[in-house]
């Protein structure tokens, strides 16, 4: 997907797509998913996800939301990501079947990677 195109799809408003607009257009690295898979499949996945984030005291931004709307659409999904040009931060999009709607985003900080001075 071509990004002036996800761009356009990202401007509902709520506040986990507008954080997702403001990445992509802060040279983001992105993905988008060419294969749909069933809503309850990824609810399921991401249900568990959430539940171990706030276990460790994370709340990632819309992803409770996102997973009533996936449920709520019923129909397949395709996915997609979004990660922060600094790597601090990473955006899950769920679209349409066939791409042309955005249907759910959350969003939520990726952990720092500490690495060592090179030899």
């Amino acid at each position: 997907m071509e990004r002036h195109l996800l761009e356009s799809l990202l401007a509902g408003g709520d506040e986990a797509s507008a954080l997702a607009l403001a990445t992509l257009r802060s040279d983001a690295t992105y993905w988008v998913g060419d294969r749909a898979q069933p809503a309850g499949q990824h609810a399921g996945v991401f249900k568990r996800r959430l539940q171990r984030m706030r276990m460790q005291g994370l709340e990632p931004l819309g992803l409770e939301r996102a997973l009533q709307l996936i449920c709520e659409h019923g129909r397949p999904v395709c996915t997609g990501l979004i990660d922060s040009a600094d790597r601090t931060w990473t955006t899950l999009l769920f679209l349409t079947e066939d791409g042309s709607a955005l249907v759910a985003c959350a969003g939520w900080p990726l952990p720092l990677v500490v690495r060592e001075p090179p030899l």
